[in-house]
């Protein structure tokens, strides 16, 4: 059964257009011309119950209007969407309790209070008895192992520290869908792999749908294994992570370690060279010339070690971002 439901969905925002100058000035005040940014148009696309799913474009491609139109923040220009069997701009309590959404860096947490009173105060806007927000709480809080940080001041805490408060007090009430903007943005590399693990857990202990975005490949990666690619507000890849790499990157990375040093001038004869450290190299190779330049390589050149693997993640998805395009 399909936890959210996309259909042609668009959003396109009149922004006001003013000349230079003081004519300008005043022709603004009284008469004002608009031209229309489509800021998402026509994207569709379904995530089944339990899925957890990357959301990838560059900044600006439309990624936190579709995600602001998919918890009811804003209302589409057009199209159909339904989460958790809800319309989300109604805005209905049958789906704010379902619901979530994290911002990375937006805080919702009291500055200046221990995060348990914060906690404390969502319970009480969810409706949550004394006894259920504290099993929760105790719950997340081991889960996230924040145990003995909730008595301090926000203020007090590390920015690894208060985004899991912050996660613990948005899933509180025990949603089933979570959207997460940039949950990582900022952490340290430690922070990062603890909050991965945890929504990991999550996704795992409460069969939760996810939609994630983030700039950290090593989230989609570690979370993911289907992703949505926008681009200038069109959906352009639905699909495998794996797939995506296959589709959109002709060629494959041929790691090679040599006996002793090569001038860049001789390596370049075989392919294109991405690096030179020392006795090794790096070569960017189409997959139609793999076979062939890497027995030229090893019939020619005094070779140790040689491997082959497909690019950097972030490579791949950087080249999308600049072409617009994910058709091989």
């Amino acid at each position: 059964m399909a936890s959210i439901t996309v259909d042609r969905l668009s959003k396109v925002y009149p922004v006001a257009i003013k000349e230079p100058g003081f004519q300008g000035t005043i022709k603004h005040f009284f008469q004002r011309t608009y031209r229309e940014i489509n800021a998402v148009r026509d994207v569709s696309f379904q995530i089944e119950a339990g899925e957890v799913v990357g959301f990838l474009g560059a900044n600006g491609a439309g990624k936190t209007t579709t995600l602001k139109m998919l918890s009811g923040l804003i209302h589409p220009s057009s199209g159909l969407v339904k989460v958790a069997g809800q319309i989300p701009f109604k805005r209905e309590a049958a789906f704010l309790k379902q619901i979530t959404l994290v911002m990375g860096q937006k805080q919702q947490l009291i500055w200046d209070l221990p995060a348990l009173d914060s906690l404390k105060i969502n319970a009480a806007v969810y409706g949550l008895s004394d006894r259920t927000a504290e099993l929760r709480i105790h719950e997340l809080a081991e889960m996230l192992s924040i145990q003995g940080k909730l008595t301090q001041p926000v203020r007090k805490l590390s920015l690894g520290e208060r985004m899991k408060a912050e996660l613990l007090a948005a899933l509180l009430h025990e949603p089933t869908v979570l959207f997460l903007d940039e949950p990582t943005l900022g952490l340290d590399v430690n922070a990062q792999v603890a909050v991965r693990q945890f929504l990991r857990d999550y996704n795992q202990r409460y069969k939760a749908t996810i939609l994630l975005t983030s700039h950290y490949m090593a989230d989609i990666t570690a979370l993911c294994d289907r992703v949505l690619v926008i681009h200038q507000g069109q959906l352009i890849y639905d699909g495998s992570l794996n797939g995506l790499v296959e589709r959109f990157s002709p060629c494959r990375e041929v790691r090679v370690e040599f006996t002793h040093v090569y001038s860049l001038d001789r390596l370049a004869t075989y392919a294109e060279v991405q690096e030179v450290e020392g006795a090794s190299a790096r070569f960017l190779v189409p997959q139609e010339m793999l076979t062939k330049t890497v027995s030229q390589i090893l019939g020619e050149l005094e070779v140790v070690d040689l491997s082959i693997t497909d690019p950097p993640i972030d490579d791949v998805i950087g080249q999308i971002f600049q072409s617009g395009n994910a058709e091989s």
